[in-house]
């Protein structure tokens, strides 16, 4: 062992030395390469000079051009005399060469002398150059604005570089080597010495693993941690039997232990369920008895509606609380022969131990709905959960569990797409409706490739009949479903996590047609969009909508952000957090749908919005329902005394637009205007209703005339 440790610490030693050693010498190279260079450029550049002087009398002298150009010839063959040069040029003022050279390193690398042809030199710049190894160098001849023409001396850089490198390590090679030699010596000696003591107390252990001898002891003087480490090592054997002793002990410890490792291994942790582990193992061997037996196995998928909301909302000990109790509910309502299994997250299953018929199922789903439904108080606040069942059963899908198990699962999910605290039989049309919702899921990035989607815009009109902005609504034409309403498509891509892919194309679209709308208008007009809850969890949504309107150089204060009620209090802190930068951004923020979902108005003081749009359902109740406009009526006192702004949305007839009027509604929308229209029909329409708008807010119901229709 000690032989091994001392070479790896040898090697580690080398190793050392090598790499300090390289180090050092790859800086020297460095320095020599920079040196090198540095006297090649100064003896460059004076013999480049020399020969300009020389060529200058030349140039300027009376004799023929044949004649010159043989005197050129000869001044350059002075260049022979420098080993390093590859080639030389004499050109003329206008750049044209009037002599050329091919020097002793330019006829010994002809491959090279190629490559100088085809860098690109500019023969204007005075001075040195380096480009693929070589120098060069290049002087005006005669003085300037005088200049005669230009020299261009090319060396060698790359060759003797080498040469000379190479030269300067074998020269050091030597020194290297024995200095190494010294070290490791050294290193060696030094070693030896350290070790001699782990030597002995390695052989000790030795002999107590083969004699099994556990009264030898280690004996050694001194303080250092070789004969510390001894004195633990008598330690040790001093309580091996005695630990050999509680061994026996701790096995039967160990047995129990593992039979409660077993149990927390097949159930839940937090509601003391059986767990997925179980539930499946157990299903298919219910699955494979009932085949051989002829029966079917019933099993109802289930999960809690809006749990992520209790979680962002109250905290995760909350939402701990109300799965534990719904757990308990469920499986207290069940009897004990019926299995009560938690998948995870919200999710459960339920496993009849009978072969229960259509109407039991019922009346099970029904009690579950019920008492789920009951208040659940925590920390003094009392919450309601409501949860949504599909049922699949195994005679259906021959068997299988896979298929049993998706078969709850989708009828789970239609409970959820049919308002949710409702349960669902499997049938074979929700398979059809299973695959049009992964068709449609797996269409929605080649939609967007293929320019299947659309934005409509519906008017925006204030208390005097003035457009003051539109609502973008996007559209689907799907090549072989037809038009896809965005009630359909939206959910489905919430829920297959693509609804950010669409939002950010509507956010692109919009900043780009709203410079056709405000070139066309004249107008700054507001163009707002929605966004889904979904979107409110992007934390790069910010920095992708301030992007592109500076891309489109659109002025913040006319894009307005719509997200529904519930989707703001799903997730209330982020979606607070995340508008608060749209609104510090100049946008305006308003929440959509107001008045249908939850019952507690306190968080309007808490939240980031600028205007308040009254759900349809209220505005079409108006003319008949006293309640409708009792809430209409509060609604708006509610928001004025907030500062907020007001739109009513789903007008459709002048008695509703007169009431909204008269309560001090600030903006109107609805079919009494316009319905949604794409961009290139926009503008055939004129939406300047001041004339149709009565100033008083008493108006014949009876008699409504130059109503606005499509």
């Amino acid at each position: 062992m000690f032989s091994s440790v001392k070479s790896s610490v040898v090697t580690i030693i080398l190793l050392l030395v090598v790499s300090l050693t390289a180090v050092v010498m790859g800086f020297v190279l460095i320095e020599y390469e920079k040196l090198y260079s540095d006297v090649v450029e100064d003896n460059l550049s004076g013999l480049s000079q020399n020969f300009s002087q020389e060529l200058l009398p030349i140039l300027t002298s009376t004799q023929s051009e044949k004649a010159k150009q043989i005197s050129i010839k000869d001044t350059l063959m002075n260049l022979d005399a420098y080993k390093s040069v590859f080639e030389a040029k004499v050109f003329g003022i206008d750049t044209t060469i009037i002599q050329s050279y091919v020097g002793p390193a330019g006829k010994q690398d002809i491959l090279r002398l190629n490559k100088i042809d085809k860098i690109d030199m500019p023969l204007t710049d005075d001075g040195i150059k380096i480009a693929d190894g070589f120098m060069f160098a290049t002087k005006r001849i005669g003085e300037s604005p005088f200049a005669l023409g230009y020299i261009q001396v090319v060396v060698d850089l790359q060759g003797p570089l080498s040469a000379s490198k190479l030269s300067l390590l074998s020269q050091t090679l030597s020194t290297i080597l024995i200095a190494t030699a010294v070290v490791m010596t050294i290193a060696i000696l030094l070693l030896n010495r350290l070790l001699q003591p782990l030597s002995r107390l390695s052989s000790f252990t030795k002999q107590i693993d083969s004699a099994k001898n556990y009264s030898l002891r280690f004996s050694a003087a001194g303080n250092n941690e070789v004969v510390l480490l001894g004195k633990n090592i008598n330690s040790m054997l001093d309580t091996i039997n005695l630990e050999l002793e509680k061994n026996k002990s701790h096995t039967k410890t160990l047995e129990a232990q593992q039979e409660t490792m077993t149990k927390l291994a097949n159930y839940d942790a937090l509601t003391g369920l059986p767990n997925r582990q179980f539930i499946m193992d157990t299903l298919r061997y219910k699955l494979a008895e009932a085949r051989r037996n002829n029966h079917d196995v019933a099993l109802l998928f289930f999960d809690l509606d809006g749990f992520k909301s209790i979680n962002d909302s109250l905290g995760h000990e909350a939402g701990d609380h109300v799965l534990v109790e719904v757990a308990k509910r469920v499986n207290d309502l069940m009897r004990d022969s019926d299995l009560v299994s938690r998948l995870g997250g919200d999710e459960f299953l339920i496993v009849p131990e009978s072969e229960p018929t259509q109407s039991e199922l019922t009346v099970i789903c029904q009690r579950i709905l019920q008492t789920v439904d009951q208040p659940i108080m925590i920390k003094g606040v009392e919450l309601r959960v409501g949860l949504s069942i599909g049922i699949a059963k195994a005679i259906d899908v021959n068997y299988d569990l896979t298929d049993l198990v998706g078969n709850a699962d989708v009828a789970m999910y239609r409970s959820k797409t049919n308002g949710r605290g409702t349960y669902t039989m499997f049938s074979s049309d929700l398979i059809e409706d299973y695959k049009r919702k992964l068709l449609i899921t797996n269409s929605i990035a080649r939609a967007i490739e293929e320019q299947e989607f659309t934005l409509y815009y519906q008017a925006k009109i204030n208390r005097d009949g003035l457009l003051m902005g539109f609502e973008a609504l996007i559209r689907w034409l799907h090549p072989s479903l037809g038009m896809i309403s965005p009630g359909e498509f939206i959910p489905i891509a919430e829920h297959s996590g693509k609804v950010h892919v669409i939002s950010r194309w509507v956010i692109t679209q919009v900043c780009k047609e709203m410079q056709v709308i405000q070139t066309l208008t004249n107008r700054d007009l507001r163009i707002s969009l929605n966004l889904s809850a979904h979107d409110l969890h992007a934390a790069d949504l910010y920095d992708f909508v301030k992007k592109e309107i500076d891309h489109y150089c659109i002025n913040p204060k006319l894009l307005e952000f719509e997200i529904t009620e519930s989707a703001y209090l799903e997730s209330f802190q982020s979606s607070n957090e995340c508008l608060k930068k749209f609104g510090d951004l100049g946008c305006s923020i308003a929440l959509d749908d107001f008045g249908t979902g939850y019952s507690s108005l306190s968080y309007l003081t808490q939240i980031k919005i600028d205007t308040l749009k009254i759900d349809q359902q209220f505005v079409k109740e108006i003319d008949y329902s006293s309640r409708s406009r009792l809430v209409t009526s509060t609604i708006i006192d509610l928001a004025k005394s907030l500062n907020l702004t007001i739109c009513a949305e789903g007008i459709e007839s002048r008695i509703q637009q007169a009431y909204l009027t008269e309560l001090g509604c600030d903006y109107y929308q609805g079919f009494l205007y316009s319905k949604p229209l794409p961009l290139e029909d926009l503008f055939a329409v004129d939406f300047n209703f001041n004339a149709e708008f009565v100033e008083d807010s008493e108006v014949n119901l009876t008699k409504v005339e130059n109503v606005y229709t499509f």
